[in-house]
């Protein structure tokens, strides 16, 4: 395994076992995201490749500091690599090298060379994401969350107008080339909103009749929207694990039956049977609980009409209105979306059937890890006796 793939594995879980929930913004997602711009400014940029594992390293290392706090988290960060690198054997410069590139992702740093433009572009390329405004209202979430500040609208719209437009600039020329458009792009959204603003302020008998009205929370509509994509990239982790698992063991099966069970009805070879049988039996039993792990568990309710109309029902789960008439979803749905309240019971219901269902997935995953494990050292500890006891 390279040393990018494993730290990209130590971050994962990292960040899975000891990140706040409350880092909306940054998280393995916002990582992810970063490393690969970075990618794809060094597949257009001249950079050797040592230089490119560095600039990696620095990326999947950036924002581990927010384990402990948001404060001084770049340093925390480097803590945390140099303890990585160190214990995989790398030199201090290299070492040293890394960090520097880490430090340069703070927000106010200038950078003073190519690959520190790569790091400081690669961080600061949501501002030229299409999503920027929903990867901007998870950053405005999370400082909610953590006491750092609470914003009006206008304050959000107009701080980062400042930032996008007055205060940050990319420095690669790729980045200049490809993505200070799209950038524009987003400045031209954030200068219609803040005039959408304005304008609702001038009409303010239109104004005061809409505040009788309910009105969407924004925040907790992001709140939903960012669980909701880290319950699903949670699930999709958990079935690409299992599936190795499955591929991995499949194998070690064929193997067996094609090459070391025909040699068994030899005398000579009669020590081998129990530990094939152990290594057979651990494989089939791992296959057997990532298949569990991976199984489709759809829960359906059945309720009346009267049930739909008490709002007993989440129609926002297939499993519930798949087998309900075009005519009655349609009515149902349309009754809904009219009331706020019934859409975030919901939503709520929604996101605590799928964590239900993510619980036995990574429950089942344990167990299959810790049978695959445990066959894989029994078998190899047989294998050994009986070859010693011959």
């Amino acid at each position: 395994m390279s040393i990018l793939h494993k730290a990209k594995d130590y971050v994962e879980i990292l960040f899975k076992d000891k990140l706040s929930s409350v880092y909306f913004y940054h998280n393995f997602i916002h990582t992810t995201y970063t490393v690969n711009k970075a990618e794809e400014i060094m597949k257009n940029t001249p950079v050797s490749k040592e230089d490119q594992e560095k600039v990696l390293l620095a990326l999947w290392f950036h924002d581990t500091g927010y384990i402990e706090c948001a404060q001084n988290h770049e340093e925390k960060g480097v803590e945390i690599m140099k303890d990585f690198l160190i214990k995989e054997n790398y030199p201090q410069t290299y070492v040293d090298d890394v960090a520097q590139l880490i430090l340069a992702t703070k927000i106010t740093y200038e950078p003073q060379n190519l690959l520190e433009k790569i790091v400081k572009d690669s961080d600061c390329s949501h501002f030229a994401s299409h999503d920027y405004n929903d990867i901007s209202d998870a950053l405005r979430k999370e400082w909610e969350l953590t006491n750092v500040r609470c914003f009006s609208n206008d304050e959000w719209n107009a701080g980062n107008l400042e930032m996008l437009k007055n205060k940050h600039k990319f420095y690669t020329d790729y980045a200049i080339q490809n993505w200070g458009p799209l950038k524009e792009k987003n400045i031209k959204k954030i200068e219609k909103k803040l005039e959408k603003e304005d304008g609702k302020k001038e009409g303010s008998e239109n104004k005061k009749d809409k505040e009788k009205e309910p009105k969407s929370d924004r925040s907790v509509d992001t709140l939903f929207r960012v669980t909701l994509n880290n319950h699903t990239r949670l699930s999709d982790i958990a079935d690409s694990k299992a599936n190795i698992l499955l591929s991995v063991n499949a194998i070690i099966i064929s193997v067996c039956l094609s090459v070391l069970v025909p040699k068994l009805d030899a005398p000579k070879n009669s020590h081998l049977v129990i530990p094939s049988f152990v290594l057979l039996l651990s494989s089939v039993l791992t296959i057997i609980f990532a298949i569990l792990s991976t199984k489709p568990n759809v829960t359906k309710a059945r309720f009346t009409l009267q049930d739909v109309a008490d709002r007993k029902v989440n129609l926002l789960f297939f499993g519930n209105f798949n087998s309900m008439l075009f005519d009655d979803y349609h009515n149902a749905m349309k009754d809904l979306i009219k009331d706020r309240d019934y859409i975030y019971d919901s939503m709520v219901k929604d996101l605590y059937y799928l964590g239900k269902v993510l619980d036995r997935k990574y429950k089942l995953l344990s167990i299959t890890y810790k049978i695959f494990m445990a066959g894989i050292i029994i078998s190899v500890l047989s294998f050994g006796y009986a070859f010693l006891s011959l």
